[in-house]
């Protein structure tokens, strides 16, 4: 049985529980990084570039992001808060996918208790792809909440892989554990159509997007080597104490709820739209179809579509070009910005379906 130590990372207890182990993990340069991933001698949860503060320019872009952004962003927060509570009539967990979905997961605790009047426990857990979905985590989550209540949360879908991993990684839970549960992936937009609920497919700049820890409760993305993990523990992570006097991440809460609470005196309720998933995985398809033949892209992994992936690419990966649709957009200004400092090509691509997508570097091996 794991034992759980309460851990929220900068987040308050009645915000998330990480289920996530703090531990420590050497630096690995981008450059050495993309050569071990790319020849397949290490995957790339074993791996972690160390992060380091945003400069005062790119924490404006952060802000202007806000002020653009907000709005639209607790339009879709509370449109999904609706979905939740009409799709999980008997209890309601929410598991958000550490790291992009804890944020949007923190977000959705508070919408739930204030305006739903629905009081929800919120766990923050690892999927990796091509690894999974953490088990102990959710072996920890089923000791106190029934299957049918888990609710699984990210921001964003971009190829759709991680709602893939999802379904794949929750089959193989129900063959080893007898449990089975929902696949289910609930996303503010889903560009690809894979996601079960989302409530845009629109690729807007979600600001959450533009940093790392500094807006994630300064947990680093997830961690896991199966050589050097015990049986029973959770995926690791590193928690940066060092950026605690430059933390953002409840300053993005409070200011998201603000623009909530705004909304709220306005918001017409019962507005789902659904989504044409089918025609949104044709378009998806045949973009990563149709870049893999212009760039000679061998494999899909290196193609990032969407803001969301884009700007992943641009902060953690080695980029080969930045491909956009509208080289004046405000929603892409911060990609921009991150591919000239790091001397990055970018192609204006007007017929492109997303406002943004990156293309990783291949390594000669």
């Amino acid at each position: 049985m794991t034992v759980m130590v309460p851990f929220s990372g900068s987040y308050t207890l009645n915000d998330v529980q990480f289920l996530l182990k703090p531990m420590t993990l050497h630096d690995t340069p981008v450059h050495l990084k993309e050569q071990l991933i790319q020849s397949g001698k290490k995957h790339y949860s074993e791996l972690l570039t160390h992060e380091s503060l945003p400069p005062d320019d790119y924490l404006q872009l952060f802000h202007r992001a806000m002020a653009l952004n907000q709005e639209r962003m607790a339009e879709h927060l509370l449109l999904l808060a609706e979905r939740i509570i009409a799709t999980r009539r008997n209890g309601i967990t929410l598991v958000s996918l550490a790291r992009a979905g804890t944020p949007v997961g923190v977000l959705l605790k508070h919408i739930l208790k204030r305006y739903f009047n629905t009081d929800v426990t919120h766990y923050s857990i690892s999927i990796l792809r091509d690894v999974g979905i953490d088990q102990n985590a959710l072996r920890h989550i089923l000791q106190k909440h029934t299957p049918e209540s888990l609710v699984f949360i990210d921001g964003w879908t971009g190829k759709g892989v991680i709602a893939r991993q999802l379904a794949t990684s929750l089959q193989a839970f129900a063959a080893s554990d007898g449990v089975k549960i929902p696949a289910e992936l609930y996303v503010l937009t889903d560009l690809s159509g894979f996601a079960a609920v989302a409530a845009s497919s629109e690729d807007y700049l979600i600001p959450s997007c533009i940093l790392n820890a500094t807006i994630s409760g300064l947990v680093s993305r997830s961690i896991y080597d199966r050589l050097t993990a015990l049986p029973t523990e959770f995926h690791g992570c590193l928690y940066y104490r060092q950026f605690e006097a430059h933390d953002l991440s409840a300053y993005f809460i409070d200011a998201t709820l603000a623009a909530v609470d705004k909304l709220w005196r306005s918001f017409e309720p019962h507005r789902h739209v659904e989504l044409d998933r089918k025609q949104l995985q044709i378009t998806s398809q045949n973009l990563l179809h149709w870049l893999s033949k212009q760039y000679g892209i061998t494999r899909y992994n290196y193609i990032k579509p969407g803001i969301g992936e884009a700007t992943r690419v641009l902060l953690r990966r080695e980029a080969q070009r930045l491909l956009l649709q509208d080289g004046d957009s405000e929603a892409t200004q911060h990609l921009r910005w991150l591919a000239e400092s790091k001397s990055i090509p970018i192609d204006i691509v007007p017929s492109l379906s997303y406002r943004a997508v990156a293309l990783i570097k291949e390594i000669p091996l």
